[in-house]
């Protein structure tokens, strides 16, 4: 298990840099598919199962079309695209040393749990989950159910051009 974690981490951090610096737009989208496969593997690991198969339909299916329909979509060409300031890259470099520097102090802060440890293997199945939601959190489960419904509801109303 240590051995498939360490591959999975190795690939998705592998797969996450290249999202990040290939050029081809289209390249990106199949780095980031590999992302998420691998880490639908590491939820799989650590027996989530319902956090994975959220995580394979979502994500790795209707996320990434949207993805690659807008880039379709964009006909992004190299020749085309204007080229960034200095300015833009300084505020990038700026960005990502912050964030750097966010990710290197809450990593401080971190408390390691050695690996020796009982672990609860109830803890990521969907009758736990549900029994969460349904018992603990109900009210807050159909607040939201209601608001997707008037979203879908005020979606179809904007779609419509005529109403007799």
């Amino acid at each position: 298990m240590d051995k498939m974690f360490y591959f999975l981490a190795f690939l998705a951090i592998l797969s996450a840099l290249m999202v990040v610096l290939v050029k081809n737009p289209i390249h990106s989208i199949l780095y980031l598919l590999v992302t998420f496969t691998s880490i639908t593997g590491h939820y799989i690991l650590f027996n989530a199962q319902f956090l994975a198969a959220v995580n394979f339909i979502v994500y790795m299916g209707a996320i990434m079309v949207l993805f690659l329909f807008v880039i379709m979509f964009l006909n992004l060409n190299g020749e085309t695209e204007p080229q960034k300031s200095t300015l833009v890259k300084f505020a990038g470099v700026i960005s990502g040393g912050l964030l750097l520097l966010v990710m290197v102090a809450s990593f401080k802060k971190a408390v390691t749990i050695p690996l020796n440890t009982e672990v609860d293997t109830q803890i990521g199945l969907i009758k736990n989950l549900g029994m969460v939601l349904f018992k603990d959190y109900a009210l807050p489960f159909e607040l939201a159910s209601v608001l997707f419904l008037v979203a879908m509801i005020g979606a179809v109303m904007l779609a419509k051009k005529d109403w007799k």
